[in-house]
């Protein structure tokens, strides 16, 4: 059974911004050869942390919502481990309660795009 999945991880701001480009891409590959099906992504672009963290104050974040086995979350993680670029990740199941907000959140968006 597949579940929903969120997964917001940090890049190190040290990177360019391909460089960052290039790390999403390998990640969301990472998620679709496990079988994942990628449901949305937002890239939040360069933002200041609430704390440091690696001596550094700002990082790429980046949001990645996609449907796949739980066995697919035990290798993206460890992949997140091991790449050095990637100072904070965090991957949260979604119930039907966070798949709806995150719907809302999304339409909401949309129009707000759509009256601009």
């Amino acid at each position: 059974m597949t579940n929903r999945y969120e997964t917001v991880f940090i890049l190190t701001p040290v990177l360019s911004e391909e460089q960052a480009k290039e790390t999403v891409a390998k990640f969301k590959s990472l998620l679709k050869d496990g079988g994942a099906k990628m449901r949305h992504e937002e890239d939040w672009g360069l933002r200041k942390l609430a704390y440091p963290i690696q001596k550094k104050s700002t990082g790429f974040y980046h949001l990645v919502e996609f449907e796949a086995e739980g066995s697919v979350i035990a290798d993206v993680e460890l992949a997140f481990r091991r790449d050095e670029r990637v100072i904070r990740f965090l991957t949260v199941r979604m119930d039907k309660h966070a798949i709806e907000y995150a719907e809302k959140r999304r339409s909401n968006k949309s129009k707000e795009k759509a009256k601009a």
